[in-house]
């Protein structure tokens, strides 16, 4: 059955992963690794029983011994399907990976480590997805990476979380909350490196303070986005924690767009003034579905159904200004210090909302 998270309204699948192959060396290699990862796979020894839990598994691991005979009864496509072979791959492997959608073709033993951490992913039953929030600032100086900050702090209250820092001009996550010393894994390193990111590993690579890990670049460094990186530490990163939040920068890019787009919401800062609102206007007008967007308003001035009317985007949430937060993050105690202040209120607003929403969908 699957487990319904009420922190974040997600269903996490608790379904084996789907080991199919008549394979012998193949399948004890599969078992002793899902062992080590502390796995119980459903085993299929022929594709008709495979197809009884083909959708319902959250992995499907596909022997190639059996891969051309699946091919030929066309099951539906879906994901974390992978095609193994025990040494090389047959010749042909890959075609009938194309006709499958398989994500993959792997090799074992080489790449028993990958499918470890692979199928820990699944033993630690965390959601299948995490909620991820993006937060742009509809203007220079409201005060996106803050609030994107406040998300983290808040969030991991909870359950783990993770702010992602995409704008290699902004302040730097890490001295927001305060791990600039902290060691860890940087965008520096993970921009230099390819293959496959676990949740766990990606999670316990990061710098990290109560509970909010922290994926940034060194200080000083010239800091620059790689698509490739930027695909992987996101999808694990989203695999890895309940809540990922992603500062985004306002310049327009197309990495940054892709990473927009794979946010469950997008929410823009916006100051209640008459340049504000025109501002945030433009910042709106960069993405092609405004159904993805929310306004957060920070500061005093106009109303917020103003606000709304003006940019053509609701406002999902409203603070004031916060006493003392430049005082709180010098200390390295991050924007939240107190939940009764603007921010404490403001970020627990936004993550109460998106629950609900996400509990009705």
């Amino acid at each position: 059955m699957p487990r319904w998270s009420v922190q974040t309204g997600i269903v996490a699948a608790m379904n084996p992963p789907l080991f199919v192959t008549r394979d012998d060396t193949l399948l004890d290699e599969l078992l002793r690794l899902a062992a080590a990862a502390g796995v119980t796979p459903e085993v299929a020894p022929d594709v008709g029983t495979a197809l009884r839990t083909w959708t319902a598994a959250p992995l499907v691991l596909l022997g190639a011994d059996l891969a051309v005979e699946m091919a030929r009864l066309a099951p539906p496509r879906r994901t974390g399907l992978h095609l193994m072979s025990w040494g090389t791959s047959p010749d042909g492997l890959f075609r009938v990976a194309l006709d499958l959608g398989a994500e993959s073709v792997t090799d074992l033993p080489r790449s028993d480590g990958w499918l470890v951490e692979t199928l820990t992913d699944l033993g630690e039953q965390r959601p299948v997805r995490g909620l991820t929030l993006g937060v742009i600032g509809g203007a220079g100086g409201v005060g996106a990476t803050t609030f994107a900050c406040a998300l983290g702090q808040v969030a991991a209250r909870g359950g783990p979380a993770v702010v992602i820092d995409t704008d290699p001009l902004g302040p730097g996550i890490d001295r927001v909350l305060g791990v600039e010393t902290r060691d860890g894994v940087r965008w520096d390193a993970l921009c230099q490196t390819t293959g496959r990111l676990s949740g766990r590993s990606l999670r316990e690579a990061l710098p990290r303070r109560d509970g909010v890990g922290v994926l940034t670049w060194h200080a000083g460094s010239r800091g620059s986005l790689q698509a490739f990186a930027v695909r992987e530490a996101l999808s694990a990163a989203q695999r890895g924690h309940d809540t990922v939040v992603v500062d985004l920068p306002r310049a327009a890019d197309p990495v940054v767009d892709e990473i927009a787009a794979r946010c469950d919401l997008v929410l823009v800062l916006v100051a209640p003034t008459v340049a504000g609102v025109a501002s945030a206007s433009r910042v709106c007008g960069r993405f092609a579905d405004r159904g993805g967007l929310r306004l957060v308003v920070r500061g005093n001035g106009l109303e917020a159904s103003e606000v709304a009317r003006a940019a053509g985007v609701a406002v999902l949430a409203q603070m004031g200004h916060q006493r003392g937060l430049d005082e709180s993050i010098d200390l390295g105690l991050g924007p939240v210090r107190s939940r009764r202040g603007p921010l404490g209120r403001g970020a627990a607003a936004v993550l109460e909302r998106m629950a609900l929403t996400r509990a009705a969908a």
